[in-house]
């Protein structure tokens, strides 16, 4: 607890600190969403599957630059046709490997982009949305929150009164009774960013927490089952106590791009 304690800490600090300045918040994320992809390639790998990795990590940051460029310098969608072939240069490539089961291989070299790359992408757009030009910090900070929120509320109230399984099959310590206390800990949350980020009504922070929540829980699932399948206890060690970044940020990867699509339409209206 004491390690789980600092590297919390510390970390804490640094994801904070990156969220102050566009230029940081870019670069963070930039890693983190490559580390990410590294450590799902690593543990696809011990199920004898061999993505693409160095294709796959290039193509990742090319597509993550190109949403920086396009947030930061109004580059025009249609730079995004670069990655077209650096992506299906895939199936180019696998022609000369020597493997049993080439189109896994192929299959989820992309399934790394569309797992880990594409949400992080989402989670970095936040940061925009209110304002195509400019970066804002208060969308990013407040998902963060809220996912912190949702995440100690579970296990506080899981640990007190958890008593009916969430989800046995793939995460046996999940309770409903702490699924809703990790929204009611979410939504306290949310009521406050309310107080101190103005530009959208209670309600609208209020559904986003929901959100949050309920694609969080599952966004956990989902790693939890991918673990499961390959026999692996944690995505990788760089956090010591925590895991990896996978880890850390499963929730965020089916949460972001739900999160992002509801807030555009509704600011988009």
């Amino acid at each position: 607890m004491k390690t789980r304690a600092i590297t919390a800490f510390f970390f804490t600090i640094v994801m904070l600190a990156s969220l102050l300045n566009g230029y940081a918040f870019t670069g963070f994320y930039l890693i983190l969403s490559i580390v990410a992809l590294l450590e799902f390639y690593k543990m696809v790998k011990i199920g004898g599957i061999r993505p693409h990795r160095n294709i796959g990590v290039f193509a990742a940051a090319v597509i993550f630059l190109l949403t920086a460029s396009y947030h930061f310098f109004q580059f025009g969608l249609k730079y995004l046709l670069l990655i077209v072939p650096l992506v299906f240069s895939v199936f180019i490539f696998e022609l000369y490997k020597k493997e049993k089961i080439p189109f896994a291989n192929i299959s989820y070299t992309f399934v790394g982009f569309i797992y880990v790359t594409v949400p992080f992408c989402f989670f970095y757009s936040l940061g925009f949305l209110a304002d195509f030009n400019n970066y804002n910090f208060h969308l990013p900070l407040a998902f963060l929150l809220m996912l912190w929120a949702s995440d100690t509320g579970a296990y506080l109230f899981g640990v007190k009164l958890g008593k009916t399984r969430l989800f046995e099959r793939h995460s046996p310590k999940k309770s409903w009774e702490g699924f809703f206390g990790g929204m009611f800990t979410s939504l306290v949350v949310s009521y406050v960013i309310s107080r101190f980020f103005p530009e959208m009504n209670p309600f609208i922070w209020a559904g986003m927490a929901v959100l949050i929540v309920c694609f969080g829980t599952l966004g956990d699932l989902v790693e939890s089952m991918l673990k499961r399948s390959l026999d692996t206890k944690d995505s990788g060690s760089f956090l010591p106590g925590h895991g990896g970044f996978l880890d850390r940020f499963d929730g965020l990867l089916i949460a972001a791009p739900v999160v992002y699509v509801y807030l555009y339409l509704i600011l988009n209206p």
